[in-house]
């Protein structure tokens, strides 16, 4: 393999050419993918070109797929993909570009707070990986914070105070910030809290901080003063220098490890342009299953 890496924010991030998806990824390509993931935390693979079945089966090569849940959402949200992909654009079944407003249009807002996917699922997720099919002209950036760096950046006095916190991460409660309040009983039941400590050991062995907008309180802690404790956590990782913003270009297939870093998509002009992204995610271990169905194997 001839692989070339460009490093593309002075924390971490890296743009990488070289790597083929078209055949199923040797081992010398998930030991390079590996690597690469443990030192910069998001890999963008330039140029990927790959199609959903490539896309499926390279992620397989790292972990078992977090399937799409079924949220209980009785409207706007009929697949489009195949089975194992999640929809990240802003397009219905049919391919038209999503009318503001509707419950789906709604929803798709809490995306646009930092958060880590799925930390709200009790099976530990590994890595996220979105493929760029058609993107945007002009915004809908994603943008990414190192959660390490964050952590190393934390007082001695802060570092101590989180030591063994464990925070309850909630899917329902980011939504209600982003603007989706009609949320039923059977959605809550369909996708409970999970809890996850505060601060965990990244792949590279450097300490992380697992927050973001799912986080929603912290076991043992008043509602009032976990909340707060969260929200400062997140406003100062927020801060411009822990931040890096990836331009997309078609074809893109941008990785990062869930367990240390967060991300949020930027706001472009949904109603008229189509914005086309499919993602898979991977848990650490465990079946290759939707976090809703896991009731039935506990």
């Amino acid at each position: 393999m001839d692989v070339k890496v460009e490093k593309a924010h002075p924390l971490f991030a890296a743009i990488v050419t070289g790597i083929d998806l078209s055949a199923p990824p040797t081992e010398e390509t998930v030991t390079c993918v590996e690597d690469l993931m443990a030192e910069y935390g998001v890999v963008c693979l330039r140029g990927s070109g790959a199609t959903d079945d490539q896309h499926i089966a390279f992620s397989r090569a790292f972990g078992p797929l977090e399937l799409p849940p079924d949220l209980k959402i009785k409207s706007g949200f009929k697949p489009r993909l195949a089975y194992g992909l999640y929809d990240a654009s802003n397009l219905d079944a049919e391919g038209n570009i999503v009318v503001k407003d509707t419950t789906r249009h709604k929803y798709a807002k809490g995306n646009e707070l930092f958060h880590t996917d799925s930390s709200f699922n009790s099976l530990p997720t590994k890595w996220s990986l979105l493929l760029a099919h058609v993107v945007p002209p002009e915004g809908g950036d994603t943008q990414f914070i190192d959660a390490r760096a964050v952590y190393d950046a934390l007082s001695d006095e802060m570092k101590q105070k989180l030591d063994g916190l464990v925070a309850e991460h909630n899917l329902w409660h980011s939504r209600a910030r982003g603007g989706f309040s009609t949320v039923t009983e059977e959605m809550k039941k369909a996708m409970p809290a999970a809890q996850h400590p505060i601060v965990r050991e990244s792949a590279n062995g450097r300490k992380t901080l697992v927050i973001g907008a799912h986080a929603a309180s912290i076991v043992g802690m008043g509602a009032e003063e976990g909340l707060a404790l969260i929200d400062e956590l997140n406003a100062f990782a927020a801060q411009p220098q822990f931040i890096y913003a990836h331009k997309w270009e078609d074809g893109d297939l941008v990785i990062w490890d869930n367990r240390c870093t967060l991300h949020r998509a930027t706001a472009f002009e949904d109603q008229k342009y189509k914005r086309d992204m499919r993602r898979t995610t991977i848990n650490e271990y465990g079946p290759e299953i939707a976090s809703t169905s896991l009731a039935s194997v506990q």
